[in-house]
């Protein structure tokens, strides 16, 4: 495999297969980069849980309150089809694995929700929401969509990405360098802590959160105290991807929403190289009108399934999807 690309053995051994059918088959995976100029990601349930601690600052003043919001999304359900979920880098050519969704079933989402973070975990939705005056987590219903209990932010903050790291949740904000520290549980505040510069998107490894800032930089923070430990430029082709938004970690590799698009590219956070990116626009097809909708911004991995959860700003659905490596035939 690639240097830098690491994965669990059973996943790379699978993953290393998959590709050697491919070549077997006379085809290659496609390396052509799709086009990016945007950012937030993914987001993902950290397995082995560990204490977030409040340390420097207050928190934030919240009321909690619990609403009934219902959305029906446009599409129904399709057959699972089996897929790679891990993506694995180009062996032969160091270039990114173009990756399609495969759809599988679309789920109600609260079309007001301006989603900036999006959180799988103990069978419900944890999601961060954003805007001034508007900013929310909420705790939500998967399968209904039903916002089973909401914490408002203070005007002045806007929401952002939002991990769940043990019993807590750790959400950023804009441009107002605080990250609130909630219960998983009752959303009740517990504290904050401070960040220079901006906070995008969050997501947790084994070892470390991982936080984006709008920038191709990627920085590394401590799960218990979230200083700074390092950080890694991301880089596709040799060329810096900017705006690198919502994040969700699954085991080595890092997804990434590229803000303003409807794409996501897999980052291997050892070398901040991007092994593939998804082209995620055939699922505005699915939402049936784009009216009054924004970009994706919600990225959401189930280790049950190995299936991902994708949702945007203002979208009435969340779109469960697995990953397929996209071939490159001769015709």
């Amino acid at each position: 495999m690639a240097q830098g690309f690491r994965s669990s053995r059973r996943a790379a051994a699978a993953l290393l297969g998959c590709l050697l059918l491919w070549s077997c088959a006379g085809a290659s995976p496609a390396g052509s980069p799709a086009s990016t100029s945007s950012t937030s990601p993914a987001t993902t349930v950290p397995t082995t849980p560990a204490p977030a601690a409040a340390t420097t600052t207050s928190p934030t003043t919240t009321s909690t309150t619990t609403t009934s919001t219902t959305a029906a999304a446009v599409t129904t359900t399709a057959p699972p089809a089996p897929a790679d979920t891990k993506v694995p880098p180009d062996p032969l050519s160091g270039e990114p694995v173009s990756v399609a969704p495969v759809f599988v079933r679309a789920l109600p989402h609260d079309p007001r929700a301006f989603t900036q973070g999006l959180v799988l975990g103990d069978g419900v939705f944890y999601e961060s929401t954003g805007l001034y005056g508007e900013s929310t987590v909420r705790i939500v219903d998967p399968g209904t969509g039903h916002v089973i209990r909401s914490t408002s932010l203070e005007d002045g903050f806007f929401g952002e990405g939002l991990e769940l790291v043990g019993d807590r949740l750790i959400q950023l904000t804009w441009r107002e360098g605080t990250a609130f520290i909630w219960d998983a549980e009752t959303l009740a505040p517990l504290g904050a802590f401070s960040y220079e510069g901006e906070g995008w998107g969050l997501c947790a490894q084994e070892d470390r959160l991982v936080m984006s800032d709008g920038s191709s930089r990627l920085t590394f923070r401590d799960r218990t105290t979230f200083e700074p430990v390092g950080g890694v430029e991301v880089l596709r082709s040799g060329e810096p991807v900017e705006r690198i938004n919502e994040l969700e970690c699954v085991e080595d590799l890092v997804y990434a929403n590229v803000w303003q698009t409807e794409e996501i590219v897999v980052i291997d956070p050892g070398t901040g190289r991007v092994v593939g990116q998804i082209d995620a626009s055939s699922l505005l097809d699915r939402l049936g009108s784009t009216d009054g909708i924004d970009v994706l911004n919600g990225i959401a991995y189930d280790p049950g399934d190995e299936s991902f959860y994708l949702t945007g700003k203002l979208w009435p659905a969340v779109f469960q999807v697995r990953l397929t490596p996209e071939v490159a035939t001769d015709h």
